[in-house]
């Protein structure tokens, strides 16, 4: 946690333990209130307002007609599934689908549940990972996602490897990474199945990065942090077990979240792009990490809008959608959103054209759902 004690220098050092600049200390103490004088205020509660009388435009409603390709089961309630329907009316959204991470009853449950609104929903399964390091653990789950395509499944995720190994949830597979051979079976049956995978590898590169004064995401960074995790795959190495998995499995269609969490290196996910064809990243809750380069990230977008997926992975709050619109469709300059991000830069719009946002929005997502 960060706390801002005004300097006359922009000089980092150490004091008792705390990292300094020039009275702006790194420490953990408790959050202070709103009305904190500056010398007290922690980053965390920093929240700044644009001073710039410039254009704000208000997007109600996508462009074009949307699948959102990267959601959860947030609804606890059906009362709440029912105003998820009328929220995605309201903002264009057509089709949600739903990254269950689900296997077993509970994956009946919940596809029982979305199936009361047909066409708007897809459940995704998850995989079993029960018995990882027993024999038989491939057969096992291969069958249980043949059960699950049978209830209606019609694709695989979340699953999630941060450096730890696969996981969703509470079910872990520690030491099990998408490119060992157990998963060789799986990611067949995926692909006899043609059930495409959501694939989450690695986390933002400030996860990884020492929580200091040089790490730009700092913010956010500190709570997710995995610097200080023992034995853990860092940022680059799960950037390469991305890569042998899709090269290993070219009948299986993968869908690397997040923008493979390559938002800084996004030349990087390029390549990917353009060397593995069974290869598309969804752009779900990585709005605020790329927003402040918009002039490179939206020359990404025209490059690759074959290959980008919308997604949100926020919720399902009509405000949520509508900055993602905003982002997207505009060319808004240094503003702000500090209910859905945790950084303290401000953002900007892409201001994409119409073709590359019939793309990003539903054609893709359409190729692949009829694959």
């Amino acid at each position: 946690m960060i706390r801002w004690i005004p300097g006359r220098r922009s000089t980092w050092f150490l004091v008792g333990g705390a990292l300094v600049l020039s009275g702006w200390a790194l420490s953990q103490t408790p959050g202070t209130s709103d009305d904190a004088p500056a010398n007290q205020l922690l980053l965390k509660d920093y929240r700044p307002k644009s001073i710039y009388k410039i254009p704000v435009t208000k997007v109600e409603k996508a462009r074009f007609p949307v699948i959102d390709v990267h959601s959860h089961a947030y609804p606890k309630t059906p009362e709440e599934i029912g105003q998820w329907v009328k929220n995605m009316d309201a903002a264009g959204i057509e089709k949600t689908i739903v990254l269950s991470g689900a296997t077993g009853s509970k994956f009946n449950e919940l596809f029982a549940q979305y199936s009361a609104y047909p066409g708007r929903f897809e459940v995704w399964c998850g995989i079993d990972f029960t018995g990882y390091d027993q024999p038989g653990f491939p057969e096992r789950a291969a069958a249980e996602l043949e059960r699950c395509a049978g209830v209606g499944a019609r694709g695989v995720g979340e699953l999630g490897d941060k450096g730890n190994g696969l996981a969703f949830g509470q079910v872990k597979a520690l030491g099990l990474h998408p490119d060992d051979p157990r998963m060789d079976k799986v990611f067949q049956k995926c692909a006899e199945l043609k059930l495409p995978v959501n694939l989450h590898v690695a986390d933002p590169i400030w996860m990884y990065q020492p929580m200091d004064a040089t790490n730009d995401g700092l913010m956010n960074a500190l709570e997710w942090r995995l610097d200080n995790q023992p034995d853990i795959v860092v940022h680059d190495g799960m950037i390469e077990i991305l890569a042998k998995t899709v090269k290993r499995h070219p009948r299986t269609t993968f869908i690397a979240c997040h923008f493979a969490n390559l938002c800084y290196d996004l030349t990087r996910l390029g390549e990917l792009l353009d060397t593995y064809p069974n290869l598309y990243a969804d752009i779900s809750a990585r709005y605020a990490e790329t927003a402040p380069i918009p002039r490179f990230v939206s020359s990404f977008y025209r490059k690759y809008a074959d290959r980008l997926l919308y997604g949100t992975d926020m919720g399902f709050d009509l405000s949520m959608y509508r900055i993602t619109f905003r982002v997207l469709e505009t060319l808004d300059e240094h503003f702000y959103e500090q209910e859905q991000f945790g950084y303290h830069w401000s953002m900007n719009g892409f201001g994409l054209e119409d073709g590359v946002l019939r793309r990003i929005y539903r054609e893709n997502a359409l190729k692949i759902l009829k694959k």
